[in-house]
């Protein structure tokens, strides 16, 4: 099993998804919050069971739930989360991400 590492931009992305939720429904956003938490966690088992991002190369996606989807890289020791965006947001660019480590 590798272990999952939060980009910081990833850590806030979700933080602020999570909070803009809550200000019209909490308990949604603990559903959300658990949902791409446990979504991630998975990862640590099968890292490349989700495809290879075609929106931003060197990446994969894990649609977490229909409205959300995380960008992720795998390395040799870890995975390394890198973005949370919601589905109809404008995908990030490659150098946006993070340049590969």
């Amino acid at each position: 099993m590798l272990p999952i590492q939060w980009h910081p931009d990833a850590r806030n992305d979700l933080v602020e998804i999570v909070g803009f939720i809550a200000k019209e429904n909490p308990s949604a956003a603990r559903r959300i919050y658990v949902l791409i938490d446990a979504a991630t966690a998975s990862l640590a088992k099968h890292p490349y069971l989700f495809r290879q991002s075609e929106r931003v190369p060197g990446t994969r996606e894990l649609v977490a739930h229909p409205n959300y989807v995380v960008f992720y890289r795998v390395h040799p020791g870890n995975i390394e989360i890198l973005s949370v965006v919601h589905a109809r947001q404008q995908y990030p660019e490659s150098q946006s991400i993070c340049a590969p480590t």
